[in-house]
C-alpha cells in the first residue's frame, strides 16, 4: 500500500499541534485550579491567628516570620488595584475563580472530543481513500495480467 497523501499527512501534524496546545491549556487551567485550592485552605489557617505570629511567603519557596496584626486582606483586584477583604469575602473570590477555571477546563475538554472527532473523520476519510485507491492498483494489475 502507498504511502499516506501528503494533504493527510499535513491533516494528521496539523491536529497534533492543535490537541498538544489544548492539552497544555487544560494542564495550565488544572494546576491553577490547584494553586487556588491551595490558596483557600492557606486562608482558613489564618481564621483567628490576629496577634499571633505566622510565616509569610515572601515568593518561591521563600518565608518570613511575621505577627498577624489583622485578619483583613489586601486583593488584588486587577491592574494594580488593590481591595480591602475580609477572609471569607476573599474566599468568596477564589471560590468564583475555581468555578471559572472549571467553566474553562470544560470547554477545553469539550474542544479536545471535537478535535479527537474531526481527527477519527480524517483518518477515516484517509483510510477509505487508500483503500480505494488499493482497488484500483489491482484493477490495473488485473488488466495487464490479460494483456500478457
Amino acid at each position: 500500500m502507498e504511502e499516506p497523501s501528503q494533504e493527510l499527512m499535513f491533516k494528521l501534524s496539523m491536529f497534533e499541534q492543535q490537541i498538544r496546545q489544548l492539552q497544555q491549556q487544560l494542564e495550565a487551567v488544572e494546576q491553577g485550579v490547584v494553586e487556588m485550592n491551595s490558596l483557600n485552605t492557606g486562608l482558613d489557617e489564618l481564621v483567628g491567628k490576629k496577634g499571633k505570629e505566622i510565616f509569610a511567603p515572601i515568593g518561591r519557596g521563600i518565608f518570613a516570620r511575621a505577627k498577624l496584626e489583622s485578619e483583613d486582606l489586601n486583593v488584588d483586584v486587577g491592574g494594580g488595584n488593590f481591595v480591602k477583604k475580609s477572609i471569607p469575602e476573599t474566599k468568596k473570590i477564589i471560590e468564583e475563580q475555581i468555578k471559572k477555571l472549571g467553566n474553562v477546563k470544560k470547554e477545553l475538554e469539550e474542544a479536545l472530543e471535537k478535535l479527537g472527532g474531526e481527527l477519527r473523520k480524517v483518518m477515516e476519510e484517509g483510510r477509505k481513500e487508500e483503500e480505494k485507491k488499493g482497488k484500483e492498483e489491482e484493477k490495473k494489475g488485473k488488466k495487464i495480467d490479460e494483456l500478457v
